[in-house]
């Protein structure tokens, strides 16, 4: 199991990611809030949302998009993983995600 620092770390730095990408797309397009332990994009033209938020308890990310919740942990090579062995990688996860709300393919 992580220790809480290394969580909040890793945490972090994917959230950091996640809103620079999201930054660098035109806002009526795609847009976010992101506070310290959720970030919410949201596509205006549809309304569609994609969150991502932490499970602090179990050191895992949650990302709800395309009508689905997937648990994602912080793999030993630094990526995170799905916990249910689908072969989902948070980043692509999220892009997927964003391209079915927006029709924008998101570089994460």
């Amino acid at each position: 199991m992580m220790e809480e620092a290394e969580y909040t770390a890793a945490v972090a730095q994917i959230f950091k990611r996640l809103v620079a990408a999201i930054d660098a797309v035109d806002p009526d397009v795609v847009e976010c809030d992101a506070t310290g332990d959720m970030v919410t994009i949201t596509a205006p033209k549809t309304g569609q949302k994609v969150i991502v938020n932490t499970q602090r308890a179990v050191h895992q990310i949650w990302v709800a998009g395309k009508g689905e919740g997937v648990h994602f942990s912080f793999a030993p090579d630094g990526r995170w993983l799905d916990d249910k062995d689908r072969g989902l990688e948070l980043t692509s996860w999220v892009a997927a995600c964003v391209l079915a709300a927006s029709g924008h393919r998101l570089e994460v």
